[in-house]
C-alpha cells in the first residue's frame, strides 16, 4: 500500500520528504521569521519538532539545494509563496547535542565536533571560493574558533552570505550544568570560557542566525558575548509554530482513515489523546486567539501504535522519552529541591496551578531562586499558560503526561518515609476500580500519610493531604485524577474519571471531598464536617456533564474526614 508513513523518531525534514513521510506543513512561518529579524532564537520543550523545523530551514535557504526546491517542498505552503531568501545562503548547521561526545576534555570534544562541522561546510561550498582559497591549509587549522574566523575572512572577501543554524544550542551546557555542576558551567559561559568565546564570534559574522533550545539559561549567561538575538519564545505570532494544533492532528487522523489504516471515528482518537498531550500555550496574548497545542512527538507515538495494533498504547507516554525526563529532572534540580522551591512544587501539585511573572531569561546561579522556578518549569513544558492578570500569568499543569511526572517526583520523596508497599496498594487499587470499594485504598494511604512527617508541619496541611492522596490514587493508573474540578457551581476536591481507553474493565467512578480538622476537635465537630462534605458531594453529583464524563459508570460519593494526621472517617452513601 502506497501511503505516507509516520516519521517516528526522525528529525530530518529532507529525509521525511524524500521518504514520503507524513508531517504537518509549517512552511508558512518562513516569511514571518524573515520579518521578525535576522538573529533569532526560540525556546520550546523537548519533543516539539524543533529539529525538523530547523532542518526545514536548512533545506529552504541552502544555495546548494535551490534546484531541488519544488521536490523538497512539494505540496507545501511555501512552494507557491517563496520568499526572496530562497536558496540564497550557504548554511552552517550545528547540533550541539553532539558536541560533548568524545574521549577528551570538554573543550577538546567541543572543538573536535565544531571542527568536523566546519570541515564539512567548507568542502560542501568549496566551489564558491576562488583558487586563492587554500582548502588544505584551512582543513589543517586545529582550533574551531580560529577556523571560524578564517571562514569569516574568506566569505567576507567574496561577498558570501552564510546562515547559521544551531539546534540544541543549550544542550552541551545543560549537560555540563547537570553532570559537572555550576562551577564548571560558569567557567564555560563567563569571562574567557571557550563556549562563550565561540559565541562571541557570531557578531557581524553571519547574515542570519536561528537557534533553538529548551532553556533560557545559556542565552542569558552568554548575553554579554552574544547579545544580538531576538527571542521569539513568547511572541504570539510564533505560538503555534511548533507542536500540532488540534486541526493538524485531525487532518493527520483523517488521512490515515482515508487510506484504511484507522477505522474508528476521529473524535474518539482526539478524545483519547487530548488529556495526555494537549493544552500547551506559549504566549499569553494567544490565550483567547489560538487553539492549544499538542506535543507532536507524542501524537506520532500514539498514532503509530494505533495503526500497528488497532488500539491505544497501554503506556500513553512514549517510554523513549524517559531519558529526556531524567535529564530535565537533573537540570532543574528536582532531585535537590530545598525550602521554598519545594513549597512551590507542592503548591503546583496541590492545586494544579500557580500565579507567576514569567521571566524571559535568567542566569544559572538563579536556578535555585523560588521566584524563578515557575518560569523554568514553563520553559521545560512542565507548566503552561492558562490565564493572565496584569503582569502575571496563571501557569497550570498542561496535561496528564506532565501531571504524572509531578506525582512521580513527589512520590519519590514521600516513599522515603511512608513505608507504603506498592504491591499491597495495587491489590487495593483493583478493589477500588473493579469492585467499587475505595475504602481499603484510602485507609492504606492514610497509614502512609501518618508516617510522612515531612509534610505534616506545613500551614498548608489540608492542601498537602489532598496532594498526597491524589498522588497515590493517580499512581493506580486507572483514573484521571482532577483536583478542584468545577461541578455544578462548586469545586470537588478530587474527581476520579475512569481511563477506559487503557483499562476498559474499570467499572466505577468517584467523587471525593476531604475535610481537615484539628487533632483536638470533637466527634461532634467531625460529624458536622461529614454532613457538610455529604451536602457538597450531593451538589457535585447533580452536574449534568458527569454521566457522559464518567462513561455511564456508577459514581461513588466519598467523604474523607481527617483529624490532625489521623483518618477519622471514610463514608460513602447513595
Amino acid at each position: 500500500m502506497d501511503y505516507k508513513r509516520l516519521p517516528y523518531g526522525v528529525a530530518d525534514y529532507t529525509w521525511i520528504k524524500s521518504q514520503n513521510r507524513y508531517w504537518a506543513d509549517k512552511t508558512m512561518y518562513i516569511p514571518k521569521m524573515e520579518e521578525a529579524g535576522d538573529f533569532l532564537y526560540l525556546i520550546r520543550p523537548r519533543r516539539f519538532g524543533k529539529s525538523v523545523f530547523l532542518t526545514m530551514l536548512q533545506a529552504y535557504y541552502d544555495i546548494e539545494k535551490k534546484d531541488s526546491f519544488h521536490t523538497t517542498f512539494k505540496d507545501t505552503w511555501i512552494e507557491s509563496h517563496p520568499t526572496e531568501g530562497l536558496g540564497k545562503y550557504q548554511v552552517l548547521y550545528f547540533d550541539f547535542s553532539r558536541a560533548a561526545a568524545g574521549p577528551g576534555t570538554l573543550e577538546e570534544n567541543f572543538n573536535l565536533y565544531c571542527n568536523s562541522v566546519l570541515d564539512g561546510f567548507i568542502k560542501k561550498y568549496a566551489a564558491y571560493y576562488d583558487e586563492d582559497f587554500n582548502m588544505e591549509e584551512y582543513l589543517g587549522f586545529s582550533g574551531a574558533s580560529y577556523k571560524l574566523n578564517a571562514l569569516n575572512s574568506y566569505s567576507k572577501s567574496k561577498g558570501t552570505q552564510i546562515y547559521l543554524i544551531i539546534d540544541e544550542y543549550d544542550n552541551f551546557t545543560n549537560n555540563i550544568l547537570s553532570e559537572e555542576g555550576e562551577a564548571v558551567y560558569h567557567a564555560l559561559t563567563h569571562a574567557q570560557g571557550f563556549y562563550r568565546d565561540f559565541f562571541k564570534l557570531f557578531k557581524g559574522m553571519f547574515q542570519r542566525i536561528m537557534m533553538m533550545g529548551v532553556s533560557p539559561v545559556t542565552v542569558n549567561d552568554l548575553n554579554s558575548g552574544y547579545n544580538i538575538g531576538t527571542n521569539l519564545s513568547m511572541d504570539p505570532m510564533f505560538n503555534m509554530m511548533l507542536g500540532f494544533s488540534e486541526n493538524e492532528v485531525r487532518e493527520m487522523i483523517e488521512y490515515y482513515r482515508e487510506v484504511g489504516l484507522i477505522n474508528v471515528p476521529t473524535d474518539q482518537l482526539i478524545t483519547d489523546m487530548k488529556p495526555w498531550y494537549d493544552n500547551y500555550c506559549f504566549a499569553k496574548d494567544s490565550l483567547v486567539t489560538d487553539p492549544k497545542m499538542f506535543n507532536s512527538d507524542m501524537v506520532i507515538y500514539y498514532l503509530r501504535h494505533f495503526i500497528r495494533f488497532g488500539k491505544a498504547p497501554e503506556e500513553m507516554v512514549d517510554p523513549n522519552t524517559m531519558t529526556d525526563y531524567a535529564k530535565m529532572k537533573k537540570i532543574i534540580f528536582l532531585d535537590k529541591l530545598q525550602g521554598d522551591r519545594k513549597s512551590v512544587l507542592k503548591e503546583i501539585i496541590n492545586q494544579g496551578y500557580i500565579w507567576a511573572e514569567l521571566r524571559e531569561s535568567f542566569p544559572a546561579e538563579d536556578l535555585v531562586d523560588p521566584d524563578l522556578f515557575p518560569s523554568l518549569l514553563y520553559y521545560y513544558g512542565m507548566l503552561t499558560i492558562i490565564g493572565k492578570r496584569g503582569r502575571r500569568v496563571k501557569l497550570g499543569i498542561p496535561n496528564e503526561n506532565v501531571r504524572r511526572q509531578y506525582y512521580g517526583y513527589v512520590l519519590d520523596e514521600y516513599n522515603k518515609d511512608t513505608k507504603i508497599n506498592n504491591n499491597h496498594l495495587a491489590d487495593r487499587y483493583d478493589v477500588m476500580a473493579l469492585d467499587g470499594n475505595i475504602k481499603p485504598a484510602i485507609e492504606y494511604i492514610a497509614e502512609g500519610y501518618k508516617n510522612c512527617t515531612s509534610i505534616h508541619s506545613s500551614i498548608q496541611a489540608e492542601r498537602n493531604l489532598q496532594g498526597f492522596i491524589a498522588a497515590y490514587l493517580n499512581h493506580s493508573g486507572y483514573y484521571y485524577i482532577i483536583q478542584e474540578m468545577e461541578l455544578n457551581g462548586g469545586y470537588c476536591d478530587l474527581t476520579m474519571i475512569p481511563d477506559l481507553t487503557r483499562f476498559p474493565e474499570v467499572a466505577h467512578a468517584y467523587l471525593l471531598e476531604l475535610k481537615y480538622l484539628k487533632s483536638g476537635d470533637t466527634d461532634e465537630e467531625g460529624m458536622k464536617a461529614l454532613e457538610e462534605a455529604k451536602a457538597q458531594l450531593d451538589q457535585y453529583a447533580q452536574d449534568a456533564r458527569l454521566p457522559q464524563m464518567m462513561s455511564g459508570k456508577p459514581i461513588h460519593k466519598i467523604a474523607i474526614i481527617y483529624k490532625g494526621n489521623d483518618l477519622w472517617r471514610v463514608e460513602e452513601w447513595r
